[in-house]
C-alpha cells in the first residue's frame, strides 16, 4: 500500500475556529497536509484519505507550533474565508 502526503498553505483573514478545536486561531497562513492510502485492486489509480492535519500555533510561549487532526468537512466550511495559496 502506498501512502502520499499532499501540502498546502491555507490563509485565513480573520481570527478562526475550527470543531474539536477550544480556542480561537488567529488570522494567517496554516500548512495542511492530508495523507492519502492507495486503493488497490483497481484498474485506475484511486485513493483514499486516511488524515487531515493543521499546524497551529501551540498555546504558552511563542514561536512553537503543534499539529492537530481536522476533518476535511471542518476545513471545507471555513474555505469561504480563506484563499488557498498554489
Amino acid at each position: 500500500m502506498t501512502i502520499r502526503s499532499r501540502r498546502k498553505t491555507v490563509t485565513f483573514k480573520h481570527p478562526f475556529r475550527i470543531r474539536d478545536i477550544e480556542r480561537l486561531l488567529p488570522a494567517g497562513a496554516y500548512e495542511v497536509v492530508t495523507d492519502e492510502e492507495t486503493i488497490e485492486g483497481l484498474t485506475f489509480s484511486a485513493y483514499r484519505r486516511t488524515a487531515t492535519t493543521i499546524r497551529v500555533p501551540a498555546e504558552g510561549p511563542r514561536g512553537t507550533m503543534e499539529v492537530l487532526s481536522i476533518g476535511s468537512v471542518d476545513l471545507t466550511n471555513k474555505a469561504a474565508d480563506a484563499s488557498v495559496a498554489k
